[in-house]
């Protein structure tokens, strides 16, 4: 004679846990709309050049500023330009690097516990 077994992974009672877990999904999501809200407003300041430069950019990505160090604008200097130039670029990506750093960390705060609800590797999709 066979049990017959209900549920998620044959353990009796599954449809307490899946509605466990659809709870648990959508609290998820709501967390993550409102990291994802939160990082259009969070700001980092990466500066390059020693101050010369400073980006200022969102969580989300977003330059909201570039400021350039008027002390450090020398227009005697022939090669100044290129320089500036080349600031702006390793400021701006620095930026960027930092900025989806930062987006992941906060983002992996919010889907942490979802490795544990998925089954058999599927977890390692959102590490």
């Amino acid at each position: 004679m066979s049990k017959k077994r209900g549920g998620m992974g044959g353990r009796p009672g599954g449809a307490p846990n899946q509605a466990a877990m659809l709870r648990q999904i959508q609290k998820m999501q709501e967390d993550m709309e409102a990291a994802q809200a939160a990082l259009e407003n969070e700001t980092l300041d990466v500066s390059v050049g020693g101050g010369a430069v400073t980006i200022v950019m969102t969580g989300s990505q977003k330059v909201q500023a570039i400021k350039i160090n008027p002390d450090a604008v020398d227009l005697e200097d022939d090669e100044w330009l290129a320089d500036l130039q080349d600031l702006l670029v390793a400021g701006m990506n620095q930026a960027i690097e930092q900025s989806q750093a930062y987006a992941a960390e906060r983002m992996q705060g919010v889907t942490g516990g979802l490795d544990s609800m998925l089954p058999g590797g599927l977890g390692g999709l959102f590490g």
